[in-house]
């Protein structure tokens, strides 16, 4: 089975409102077994200009990353995101 990312690109416009948003999602996150390969730090952008911040999260299958996106919980995180930041999510089918 296809392993499933989430790739989210994003600038933080409110950062403390933000940090309530990154406590509540890690947990829904965890809630399906999602595991954080990238978390912001350092990049390097080639040829276009994109967001200050990357996070990829790794889930078992490509069905969980969606099930988790869609999920009543992280929904509700999500109405806190919306004020804090813009931001750029995919969720990628792994090979």
């Amino acid at each position: 089975m296809s392993k499933g990312y989430w790739v989210v690109r994003s600038d933080v416009i409110v950062a403390d409102e933000y940090s309530k948003y990154i406590e509540i999602a890690t947990n829904v996150i965890n809630k399906f077994d999602g595991k954080f390969i990238v978390r912001g730090g350092i990049q390097t952008e080639f040829e276009e200009k994109g967001y200050s911040r990357t996070v990829v999260v790794e889930f078992s299958s490509y069905q969980k990353a969606i099930e988790c996106y869609q999920s009543i919980e992280y929904q509700n995180a999500l109405k806190i995101v919306k004020n804090s930041a813009k931001r750029l999510v995919s969720i990628v089918k792994g090979t």
